[in-house]
């Protein structure tokens, strides 16, 4: 068992920045993979970001790439979000997720290969 609590959400003006945190516990860390998803009101959970084993592969949905940052430190058990140039249109639940074993590219984009999540923080950017 993976337990993930996210942390860092909030409210913050178009343009502005966040830090989202989410620890891990309960698995040897480097062994996961991890991604972070967000789900709007109204709208299915999309993925925003994903990190492998190490910090070499990082992948981006194109709405956020230039923006967000995903990054890892092994030796916190922690993975970061890092979000610039905030838009009213990032406003979303903003979930960490993990999984372990070997993966593709597309797995790590899928919600689906996921088995862990955390509870999800809130992200709020006014216009």
């Amino acid at each position: 068992q993976v337990q993930l609590v996210e942390s860092g959400g909030g409210l913050v003006q178009a343009g502005g920045s966040l830090r989202l945190s989410c620890a891990a516990s309960g698995r040897t860390f480097i062994s996961l993979a991890l991604g972070w998803f967000r789900q709007a009101p109204g709208k299915e959970r999309e993925f925003v970001a994903a990190i492998g084993w190490t910090a070499v592969n990082t992948y981006y949905t194109d709405s956020v790439k230039g923006r967000f940052t995903i990054s890892r430190d092994n030796s916190k058990n922690t993975v970061y979000l890092q979000m610039n140039s905030l838009k009213p249109e990032d406003t979303a639940v903003y979930y960490c997720a993990a999984r372990s074993g070997r993966y593709l590219e597309t797995h790590l984009r899928d919600l689906q290969e996921y088995a862990y999540w955390g509870q999800g923080t809130q992200v709020t950017v006014s216009s």
